[in-house]
């Protein structure tokens, strides 16, 4: 595609199951690209939804031509949704943003003012978070400064996949393969000039959090093991302490034996079998983790199927 026939901006947003809040979505995008002014395009990943999610987005296609309507063939997940929309889009500035409208689309202005002043990445990093329960701000918390102590990337602080970004950014993160992706710690590992805009992230306008318990684990897990060897390295170190520990209990036994001392049996032995055994499972579980992230990964398989695209250029 040539530079003259590429938008300005885009906008791309993944959809699961977003029915209700897609209409009042499409508005405020809408009225914050009238804003801006300039060629513009909306793309929405449809991720396998249940609901009339496909039916709203081919709708909203046919009523305005800056919305382009991508299908996937089944659920794989946000990030890999997000990553369908990436590669379709063909702005030259791509604001990611999620359709659940907690991140505000109102702050697009204010974003691409620090990107003319020659930022590659503006991203929002979140001062509150509304509609939340304790529970899921003290693991977020708990999450990012965790990451952040594991990997030599600098993962900005309380900073999600809300974020405008350049052509030259989003080409070189297309360009890794990764499958198990960790958007967010991509962007940072590319590096350039990120800027942080502090807000207020709000609660959802309409429907239901699509990150239940389960699948925040899920994410937690591949954002430790795509940027993070620390966890191998803990596992060396628990086997050094725990050789430790096995050597300890063979000299306290050698000693007890050869001063005649009779010595605890069962349970003591129960105890260190049991301990040294919930470690080597412990260790084996966590290479098994990388493993099968490796084994995924050798397999080439694309990384999404699109089923359908609606909408955009004729």
């Amino acid at each position: 595609m040539t530079l003259a026939n590429r938008p300005a901006l885009s906008v791309v947003a993944p959809c699961y199951n977003e029915q209700d809040v897609l209409p009042e979505f499409l508005r405020r995008i809408g009225t914050v690209l009238d804003g801006v002014g300039g060629a513009s395009e909306i793309v929405l990943v449809d991720d396998g939804s249940h609901d009339r999610t496909w039916e709203v987005l081919t709708e909203a296609a046919a009523r305005d031509p800056r919305v382009v309507a991508v299908r996937l063939m089944r659920n794989h997940g946000h990030q890999l949704a997000l990553t369908a929309g990436l590669t379709v889009c063909r702005g030259e500035r791509i604001l990611i943003i999620d359709a659940d409208l907690q991140d505000p689309p109102e702050l697009l202005p204010d974003m691409m003012v620090l990107m003319d002043q020659g930022a590659d990445v503006v991203y929002g990093q979140r001062r509150q978070r509304e509609g939340e329960g304790l529970f899921k701000r003290a693991t977020a918390a708990a999450f990012y400064r965790l990451i952040g102590r594991m990997t030599d990337v600098e993962i900005p602080l309380d900073a999600g996949d809300f974020r405008l970004i350049t052509r030259r950014v989003l080409d070189l993160l297309t360009a890794m393969p990764e499958r198990h992706r960790f958007v967010r710690g991509m962007v940072a590992w590319i590096g350039g000039k990120q800027v942080p805009l502090p807000y207020d992230r709000k609660a959802r306008v309409a429907g239901e959090s699509k990150y239940p318990l389960s699948k925040m684990v899920r994410f937690a897990a591949d954002a430790i093991t795509a940027f993070s060897v620390v966890p191998l390295m803990a596992s060396m170190t628990i086997g050094w302490v725990m050789a430790a520990v096995g050597f300890a209990f063979f000299v306290y036994s050698i000693i007890g034996w050869a001063f005649g001392h009779t010595l605890p049996g069962w349970t003591s032995l129960m105890a260190a079998v049991g301990v040294l055994g919930g470690m080597q499972f412990l260790m084996l579980g966590i290479i098994g983790a990388y493993l099968g992230r490796l084994y995924d990964q050798s397999k080439g398989r694309p990384l999404f199927m699109i089923r359908d695209i609606v909408g955009g250029p004729k």
